[in-house]
Parts: C-alpha cells; structure tokens; sequence
C-alpha cells in the first residue's frame, strides 16, 4: 500500500480492501496476466485501482474504496440470465450497478465504516453526478482505459466491426483529455490501432 496515503483509519481501510478482494478471489471465471491465471474480477479490481491511482495519485479514501469494489462479485448476476436486446442489457446493467453497491455497503458496514462514507463509495459505484463530479470522471476514465487496455482486444476477436466502432466511440466520448492522451500511449495490436483510429476519425 502506498504509503504516503494515510485513511482515516489504516486498519479498517485495509479490512475494507482485503474482503473486497477475498469476495472477487471466489470468482471462478479468469482472466491471464504475465502468464499467470487470476480471478477475473480481482485482477479487473486490481487494474482499476493502479489506472484510478496512476490518474490521481492523491485519489481520495472513498475513490480508492470504490476502484476496489467497482465490480464487486459481478460473476452472480450473468448476462445471460436477461434478454438478448438492447433492453435486456440495460436492465442487467442497472441490476449489476445496484448489486455491486448493496455488496459493497454491506462490507463498509461490516468493516466500521459510517453511512457517510458508504454513502459516498456508492455514490461513485453508481456514477451519481456523472460527469460534473471529479471522482467520477476519474473513475470512468480509469474504466475505459481499462477497456481499452486489457479487454478491447477480445471484443475486436468476437464482435463485429460496427460494434467494436461504437463501443470505441461511446467508450472515447466518455473520456477526459488526459485519459484520451493517455489511452495514446498504450499499446494496441494492428486491427485494434486500425479500428481506434478509424473510429477516432469518423467521430470527428
């Protein structure tokens, strides 16, 4: 842990991030990194807090809190169990959002944490006031370079083109200056490179 960051109290927050992760550790779907299998949604949950600390370093108690439980045991409620339409999709992902949030405060709750303070984390789970709340636009744009870094070539090997194009565009509008710069900078195979810049270009 960093640290020059100092919580309001270090063994609670450290409480709070090791259920959050001990919660994500039993999901028994994994994703590979460094050859190496994990979990699928602690490594996401990991990724997310090193893009929210790497955006801003003096990330707030709540932001860091939420970058944790963003995706909390997000495996429980699968896609699959909702319409195949664009509504079905809306529903599952405004059940999803409200999940991670009931599970997240039931944890702050566990660990000590005041309504204030949960309030707040759930508050950033959910993107209330986004994007005129500075946390949450850290938080989206630490989610769409998430994206962007670690899943946008999946999506480019299953979806199709014109999907891919508007998750792009959706996904860049969404995003600060700074995250755009740095989404720049990552690292993309040549058909992802094609698809960004073409979708970058036609959105102009």
């Amino acid at each position: 842990m960093d640290q020059q960051f100092q919580p309001g109290d270090r063994a609670r927050y450290e409480a709070a991030i090791r259920r959050f992760d001990e919660e994500n550790a039993k999901d028994p779907n994994q994703d590979e990194a460094g050859g190496v299998a994990y979990p699928r949604e602690l490594l996401y949950a990991q990724r997310l807090t090193e893009w929210v600390l790497r955006l801003r370093p003096d990330a707030s108690e709540e932001l860091r809190l939420a970058a944790r439980c963003q995706h909390l045991r997000r495996w429980v409620i699968p896609r699959q169990n909702y319409p195949m339409t664009r509504a079905g999709y809306l529903r599952w992902r405004q059940d999803l959002k409200r999940f991670h949030a009931d599970c997240s405060g039931a944890i702050l709750r566990q660990v000590g944490y005041d309504a204030a303070v949960i309030e707040r984390v759930q508050a950033l789970n959910l993107k209330q006031v986004f994007p005129h709340d500075p946390e949450t636009r850290v938080l989206e744009d630490a989610l769409c370079l998430v994206f962007l870094e670690h899943q946008f070539a999946e999506l480019a090997r299953r979806a199709s083109e014109e999907q891919i194009l508007n998750a792009l565009r959706k996904t860049w509008r969404k995003m600060t200056p700074q995250a755009h710069a740095l989404a720049l900078t990552l690292t993309y195979g040549s058909r992802e490179k094609e698809l960004l810049d073409r979708a970058l270009r036609e959105g102009e």
